[in-house]
């Protein structure tokens, strides 16, 4: 009896102390990238290499722990081939607080004139500061064409470091 009443305390302990993470759901805007640096790969006239930073803004504040999001910008390599676009790269958020924190992500999408039209991908979240030092979390963000730039729906979740 005592056996079972060892490993039933132990049970629950590991269950309540268990991180359940936040979830959460955002939208950000991002500008026209500036600078953008396109170079053709050479392979094929519809080839081209590049990189490129842009500055988002957030109609829906990503929220994390209480601190929302102030700016951040995305910066990224991207191979356009035809109308498919690959990138991988960091969007550096920085918080109302002053903390920061960034996502390396990486997606694929379709683009028209080198510009692109909708993509979808993930991130995780690496090397914060302050209150987000060691947190922890992923997502997926889908984005469209949104004048010169993008809008994008995000979602994920996270755990703060205790």
């Amino acid at each position: 009896m005592r056996t079972l009443s060892f490993l039933l305390t132990g049970a629950v302990l590991l269950w309540s102390s268990a991180a359940v993470a936040d979830k959460f759901t955002a939208t950000c805007e991002c500008g026209k990238s500036d600078p953008q640096h396109l170079l053709p790969a050479g392979d094929r006239s519809d080839h081209s290499l590049g990189v490129e930073a842009a500055k988002c803004s957030w109609s829906k504040p990503l929220d994390i722990g209480g601190d929302k999001i102030k700016d951040s910008v995305a910066t990224d390599l991207i191979d356009i081939s035809g109308s498919k676009i690959q990138f991988h790269g960091v969007h550096a958020l920085t918080m109302q607080s002053g903390d920061k924190v960034a996502l390396p992500y990486h997606g694929s999408g379709m683009s028209k004139e080198n510009h692109e039209t909708r993509s979808k991908g993930t991130f995780t979240f690496a090397d914060g500061t302050g209150k987000l030092k060691g947190i922890k979390g992923k997502g997926t963000f889908n984005c469209k064409s949104a004048g010169e730039g993008v809008s994008c729906n995000v979602e994920g979740e996270y755990d703060l470091a205790k």
